[in-house]
């Protein structure tokens, strides 16, 4: 089969116009089957099986290979038979059957407690800027929203006195979210005191503006939020969704139950929201905490 992957990644490269560093990830993927298919006296593709090839995933699985370079190397079998069905070396392709792996499904990056706090405290309020990245960053921490849902947010979307906010979603629905006091007098302090500041045209509606006086945008956010994770001081790379996983995250270790989680985060299945309960105390931590003989 040598022949046929020197042919193939001649195509890669005049036909496809890949990198090189793309092309020499096929070229070992295919490398490390072939030598396998021929250690089992396989050496023509049109002796390829189902059978064979899932010895091979197998193989890697059992070597402790990361699920995405299991993905990769399956996405590399693929291209190349039906690479040599299109060429007529084969008749039918022995990948179409094959499973494909799961990517692993890492628990979501969040931050401690203590870092929320320092970053939430980072803006200085005294200021316009200030006063709105500090609204922004506590409603996006006492909310869970995404930061699109952030940015689309209007003045009546609000409601500082009940403390809760209306999240629009797709297919014209909403959510209905509460907030915490702390968010609540962050956002009520933005509008009253320094929304005015920034604001040029009196019917604009969005709740935070840019120097312009216009709705701030996603990007400009991903910036702020930059910003001040620098000035907390840090060390983990603090974005948007940091602060929607860490609501979750803190939310489930002080009990928070899964379903409630679910509805706040928008997620559609409860799966999806599982993932969250990987980075919840180790049994242990709990048990030294709550047994009264441990």
């Amino acid at each position: 089969m040598k022949q046929y992957l020197d042919e193939y990644v001649t195509y890669l490269e005049e036909v496809k116009r890949l990198s090189r560093s793309t092309i020499e990830s096929y070229r070992a993927d295919l490398n490390g089957f072939i030598e396998y298919a021929a250690d089992r006296e396989v050496t023509h593709p049109q002796d390829v099986n189902r059978t064979v090839l899932g010895l091979y995933l197998g193989r890697l699985r059992q070597q402790g290979k990361a699920a995405s370079s299991q993905l990769r190397c399956t996405a590399s079998l693929r291209s190349f038979f039906q690479y040599l069905v299109r060429q007529s070396v084969i008749g039918q392709d022995p990948t179409q059957l094959l499973d494909r792996p799961k990517p692993e499904r890492k628990p979501p990056q969040a931050v401690t407690i203590e870092q929320v706090d320092k970053l939430l405290s980072a803006p200085d309020s005294d200021t316009p800027q200030g006063a709105r990245d500090r609204a922004m960053l506590e409603l996006l921490y006492a909310s869970g929203i995404k930061v699109s849902e952030l940015v689309s947010l209007s003045i009546h979307d609000l409601n500082m006195e009940m403390r809760f906010l209306r999240c629009a979603v797709p297919g014209g629905k909403e959510r209905i979210l509460p907030i915490s006091q702390i968010a609540a007098q962050s956002v009520a302090y933005y509008m009253r005191d320094m929304r005015s500041q920034l604001i040029r045209d009196a019917e604009e509606e969005a709740l935070f503006l840019n120097s312009l006086g216009t709705r701030l945008t996603r990007q400009g956010f991903w910036k702020i939020i930059k910003k001040y994770g620098k000035l907390a001081e840090i060390d983990e790379e603090i974005t948007p969704h940091t602060l929607r996983h860490s609501f979750a995250i803190h939310l489930l270790q002080n009990g928070a139950d899964l379903r409630s989680v679910q509805e706040m985060l928008g997620h559609s299945a409860l799966s999806t929201t599982g993932m969250y309960q990987s980075t919840k105390k180790s049994m242990k931590e709990v048990y030294d905490h709550y047994h009264p003989r441990s």
